[in-house]
């Protein structure tokens, strides 16, 4: 899975872009979330597989029309040779909110409207269109013609030609694609036993809830799918010992049985990391719990706003909750805590302390303050081993550590 996913060991070279792109297409999905108290996360699950590189690459590789953005597991870029799959969904209403075509005959003029507009300027942002309800804007308070953009975007007729400052820039399915043909569409079924392969090639081995999960195919739909894989032996089921439940794995990943070595990379991982994104297969695979709690009250939280769990020789073997001060250049840990188990070593405060550093620097807040651990003596373990660190963060009458 390790291997698959790309978080096996640590790039031999320095990116490139042809690398993200490359990294996008193995994992099959780079799942969008605006949540930016560190990198958004699209960039930073980029970051933990290829280290240093260049974060424009990817507004670029969209731009370029080499991504596109669609619904997959939550919304997510995609691989443009993938569009064919995504648009029988389109086509077929597989995607998208259930009310979507219940709110666009109840808003026709509305509709119609935004269409016009974006058919006469081109690339089109919700910012275009002053609100004229007397409402505040928020997360779910959207303006009319934003609502507009979404479900014409679910739909399939409108497409995100870039972002600007993050925000989606919209344009018409022609605009991005003017030679496309609906034509060019597999059947629905087609569809689900690629993307069905798909995941399973991404995640190495794989139970059956697990290949559903990866791209949110319908739980229902997957027995059927396998058992057509199963047919054609695309894939095969494998006993992994610890493991409970039948296992597959696809073909292409049979030579990793014996072929793979044991990984060396440590780094830190974005919440919405494709090796996380089930839960219960985390529990199984690496015995981690894990919640992000972002949307718990802050008294019931029991790590941080935004952990980000540490992935160190291919265990996860701790979490830390993170603050980029971009002002100060200052890389705070409001609390990093150890799991159960996990033995404070040399290689250890090493290897963790230099994903810190590289973690740091890539967003440009090269000072790491940290400031509270479990167990105790590990704050003051890291520091030790970090090039620059901060007692306190800056302006605080106590001196600078270095």
């Amino acid at each position: 899975m390790l291997t698959t996913l790309g978080l096996a060991h640590p790039p031999k070279k320095s990116a490139t872009k042809s690398d993200v792109l490359k990294s996008i297409k193995e994992m099959g999905q780079l799942q969008i979330d605006t949540i930016h108290v560190v990198a958004r996360s699209p960039y930073l699950v980029l970051w933990s597989r290829l280290g240093n590189y260049e974060p424009k690459w990817l507004d670029a590789l969209l731009e370029e029309k080499k991504i596109f953005e669609y619904w997959a597991h939550a919304a997510c870029f995609l691989p443009i040779e993938d569009y064919s799959l995504y648009r029988r969904l389109m086509l077929d209403h597989k995607k998208g909110w259930a009310s979507d075509y219940i709110w666009m005959d109840k808003n026709k003029k509305t509709i119609n409207h935004v269409l016009d507009y974006v058919k006469k300027n081109g690339e089109t942002k919700s910012g275009d269109f002053k609100r004229s309800d007397g409402q505040k804007g928020g997360w779910w308070n959207w303006k009319a013609e934003k609502v507009a953009l979404e479900v014409l975007f679910n739909k399939g007729d409108l497409m995100i030609a870039r972002r600007e400052k993050f925000q989606r820039v919209y344009a018409s399915l022609k605009k991005i694609l003017p030679n496309w043909d609906d034509s060019k569409t597999q059947s629905y079924e087609e569809s689900q036993i690629v993307l069905a392969e798909k995941a399973l090639k991404a995640l190495g081995v794989a139970t059956a809830p697990w290949i559903a999960d990866y791209f949110y195919i319908p739980k229902k739909e997957i027995p059927q799918l396998i058992v057509k894989l199963l047919q054609t032996k695309e894939i095969h089921e494998i006993e992994v010992d610890g493991w409970p439940g039948t296992h597959y794995i696809h073909k292409n990943n049979i030579h990793l049985i014996k072929s793979v070595k044991k990984s060396t990379h440590t780094t830190l991982l974005s919440p919405f990391d494709p090796l996380l994104n089930n839960r219960k297969r985390l529990k199984t695979v690496f015995n981690f719990d894990y919640a992000i709690e972002c949307y718990t009250p802050a008294p019931k939280r029991k790590y941080g706003y935004y952990t980000l769990p540490i992935l160190w020789k291919g265990n996860l073997i701790g979490r830390l909750d993170p603050k980029a001060h971009r002002k100060d250049g200052v890389f705070e840990i409001k609390n990093i805590v150890l799991e159960d188990g996990a033995k404070i070593t040399d290689e250890l405060i090493g290897d963790v302390s230099r994903a810190i550093q590289d973690c740091a620097t890539w967003h440009q807040t090269p000072i790491v303050k940290v400031t509270r651990s479990t167990p105790n003596k590990l704050k003051a373990a890291l520091q030790k081993n970090l090039p620059l660190t901060y007692t306190t963060l800056p302006g605080s009458v106590e001196e600078q550590s270095y």
